[in-house]
């Protein structure tokens, strides 16, 4: 059983990782649009270095009370919080939508633009770059400072970052998955520390290595 299960495991493990070739090739070969989705009623658009967090909603209506259907286009290093709802409105560049806001049909959020958390945009509002908006409905409340500007652009770097740990660490053959428990348990009581997304052990014995020095 031990073996099939390894078998398994190994099966697995190459179909995904032949997925996320085949992704990453599909990225590069699209060129600014990292994702573009047709729908029967619009089409969704999302660029590359963008994050879109946990229980978000990106999609287009088939109608609106106004007769008017738009797509939802997200550009480049945008953050969109937890939460988020965005309906057929564009979000562009280097943007920020904070957790839990709703973006209606219509809206247009400039680059450097900032929704606060929670804020309902009402329909066809277009807020200028730079800009904080919040509320219910949203209004306008401040300019943003050039340290909050910077901020969005580093946000979504982190971001983009993560993925890369979360990918490599995903793509870790199930024997180094064991070994990385053995020593974050060996160490759990102890000053050294087992640092997995570089692959080092802080201070660790010198006579402590990998059974599996190849991986």
């Amino acid at each position: 059983m031990a073996g099939l299960g390894k078998a398994m495991y190994a099966v697995g493990f190459w179909i995904r990782e032949t997925g996320q070739a085949l992704d990453r090739l599909g990225c590069r070969l699209q060129g600014k649009y990292f994702f573009h989705e047709q729908r029967d009623a619009n089409n969704i658009q999302i660029g590359s270095g963008t994050n879109i967090q946990d229980n978000s909603l990106v999609h287009v209506a088939k109608s609106n009370l106004s007769g008017k259907v738009f797509p939802t286009i997200i550009g480049n290093n945008v953050t969109i919080g937890h939460s988020a709802v965005l309906q057929g409105c564009t979000v562009e560049d280097e943007a920020f939508v904070g957790m839990g806001a709703t973006l209606l049909d219509g809206v247009v959020v400039g680059k450097h633009g900032m929704v606060a958390a929670g804020s309902l945009v009402r329909q066809n509002t277009r807020i200028p770059c730079g800009e904080v908006w919040g509320g219910n409905p949203a209004k306008f409340l401040r300019k943003l400072t050039d340290d909050e500007i910077a901020f969005i652009t580093e946000s979504a770097s982190n971001y983009s970052n993560l993925s890369k740990v979360h990918a490599a660490e995903n793509a870790k053959p199930l024997e180094k998955i064991e070994f990385e428990k053995v020593l974050r348990k060996k160490f759990a009581h102890q000053d050294e520390e087992y640092d997995s997304s570089i692959g080092i052990t802080r201070g660790s014995p010198p006579e402590l290595t990998s059974p599996n020095p190849a991986q």
